[in-house]
């Protein structure tokens, strides 16, 4: 019998410099921090959490021994789309606000349970950011 999914539980983001990430997505996106010990021995490690999920903030100069992750990791290289209660045009003021360019938005996207609303922008590393919501 093939097993079902049903939820997403985290993302491991490659960076530059995790700190400096860490700082945007709490800044930008409203996330909150949470520094962990993944043990054996490891490195500590940053999390980003919102809503029932995480982004854990691996930098990409990380040794694969060190943290056991997908065999091509790029700095800026991710394309993530977040969902808010805000209206797009409460997020593009507040982008505006925080300095940071709005690349595409408001525009309709297709999501996984309809239409969106969307905004885009970049985090430091370059990667796509979407903020979205559903269009009522």
């Amino acid at each position: 019998m093939p097993i079902e999914v049903d939820a997403l539980d985290h993302l491991v983001v490659n960076v530059k410099d995790a700190e400096r990430s860490a700082v945007w997505y709490e800044r930008i996106l409203g996330m909150k921090r949470q520094d962990f010990d993944p043990g054996h021995g490891r490195a500590k490690r940053i999390s980003m959490l919102f809503g029932n999920q995480k982004i854990n903030l691996r930098p990409v100069t990380t040794d694969k021994q060190e943290w056991f992750t997908a065999d091509h990791g790029a700095a800026g290289s991710d394309d993530l789309c977040f969902l808010t209660t805000a209206t797009p045009q409460d997020v593009a003021l507040h982008l505006k606000g925080c300095d940071v360019a709005i690349e595409e938005g408001p525009v309709e996207k297709q999501g996984a349970r309809g239409t969106l609303i969307s905004i885009y922008c970049r985090d430091p590393d370059g990667s796509l950011i979407e903020i979205s919501s559903y269009k009522i």
